[in-house]
């Protein structure tokens, strides 16, 4: 089985392309900062940097309202492959084909502290909920869907 999920922020804004020909289908690649758990031997990189591509419509959505720093969830499989370079060299890639993708976090926090963690905080007084559900009248709950 070949499935990822990852979650982590938008290193730029995604770069989109549309295919030529009859089907100008979206193509969008962008990459994640995805931290990591732990930090092994001490290094200074405490995130993987991983690319991603979509295609079609999820492209298309990539391109509408993902921007630099915000943090997304994305599923996908992993796909890799290779290509010559322009000065003759193997190039090996790997990249994630992203099959589901959508937010992480609320449009305020993401642009809190330039997009860094935000924790949220309720000040609103809690609302009596008690007054928001009606009764349901004696023998009409044979009629009711979810009952």
């Amino acid at each position: 089985m070949n499935k990822v999920i990852l979650m982590g922020r938008l290193t730029r804004d995604p770069e989109v392309r549309y295919a030529s020909g009859d089907n100008q289908m979206a193509i969008a690649r962008y990459t994640l900062a995805v931290d990591r758990r732990f930090n092994r031997n001490n290094s200074d990189q405490t995130a993987d940097f991983i690319n991603c591509v979509a295609f079609g419509k999820a492209g298309e959505f990539a391109e509408k309202y993902f921007r630099k720093g915000i943090k997304i969830a994305v599923s996908g499989r992993i796909q890799t492959g290779s290509y010559t370079n322009k000065d003759g060299q193997k190039v090996y890639t790997t990249e994630v084909v992203v099959d589901d993708q959508e937010f992480a976090e609320s449009k305020n926090a993401s642009q809190g502290s330039a997009g860094g963690y935000v924790e949220a905080t309720n000040t609103a007084p809690a609302a009596d909920l008690s007054d928001d559900f009606m009764n349901v009248p004696d023998g009409i709950d044979e009629e009711l869907p979810f009952a």
